[in-house]
This record gives structure tokens, sequence and C-alpha cells, in this order.
């Protein structure tokens, strides 16, 4: 079985002076560095369908109103080394014209080309879905691809 489509081709990470977070067509990742020998106790985390919350020690990292709605019983975060907290949202929507502009409603936007690298991506992955067997990790992609590119769905095969 071959690899996903994400872990060939890469991810298109938006900085954070926390960390950083990205995205696919079905989920939403965001990485926060911690201090060296953080213990899961001490962290507070609560994912909700359109709201997240993370204190670590006591201190709040990360606080807002999502970009978009998740699956809020799906979402789920993890202590990695005791230095990294991830965190994975799955999308409500998870249509390639999805691409959030800003993890925060009004907070962590990423910048217009890396948002144009995420949506690029994001069309990317749909065709890998549309034409399974097709390798495109290492595919360019140019012309009309905002919102997730052409729909091919009702063309005849």
């Amino acid at each position: 079985m071959s690899a996903p489509f994400e872990e060939r081709s890469g991810v298109v990470p938006c900085a954070t002076p926390w960390g950083r977070w990205y995205q696919t067509l079905e989920e939403v990742f965001i990485e926060v560095r911690v201090p060296a020998g953080t213990r899961a106790r001490d962290v507070r985390c609560a994912l909700r369908s359109r709201h997240v919350e993370l204190a670590v020690g006591g201190e709040e990292v990360l606080q807002g109103k999502l970009f978009d709605s998740t699956v809020a019983d799906e979402g789920t975060w993890t202590l990695e080394d005791r230095k990294l907290i991830r965190i994975v949202l799955t999308k409500t929507n998870r249509d390639a014209g999805n691409c959030w502009t800003s993890l925060l409603e009004n907070d962590y936007a990423a910048d217009p080309w890396v948002q144009d690298q995420m949506q690029r991506k994001l069309t990317l992955e749909r065709f890998q879905r549309e034409n399974p067997g097709f390798d495109f990790s290492g595919a360019e992609i140019s012309g009309n691809y905002t919102k997730g590119g052409p729909d091919f769905s009702s063309l005849e095969k």
C-alpha cells in the first residue's frame, strides 16, 4: 500500500509564534512547541467544533474561534517527546475548495504565498483521490486551482 498523499508531498506549514499549523483535505494540524520535560498533566486542551483552547503550565498558548467548523468528537491532542503538542482537527467540510486561510477566525493567517501553496496542495490532493493509482506527489499545478481547481466530475469516463 502506498503512503498517503501528504506524506509523499510534504506539508505547507504556516509559522506562528508558538509553532505552526497546516492542513490536508480532511484535517488541520496544530504543532505547539512547549518547554522540554512538559508532562501531560501540565496541559489543558479543550477542542470544540469551532473553538480551541490550549494552556501549558497554567499559561494560555492558544485560544479562539476556529476558521471553520470541525468534528468536535474527533479532535485529538498528543504530547510528543515531552516537547511538542500536536492537535489534529477533522474538518467538517472536506472539499478542496475549503482551504483555511487562517487557523483562527481573526488570527494566525497564512501569508498570501503560503495560502497559495496550501491551495495548490489541496487541489493536487483532490486530483490524487479522484485518480487513484496516479502519483501526483511531484506534480506542479498552474492555472485555475482556486476553490479546489476545475471540476471534471461531470465529464463522461
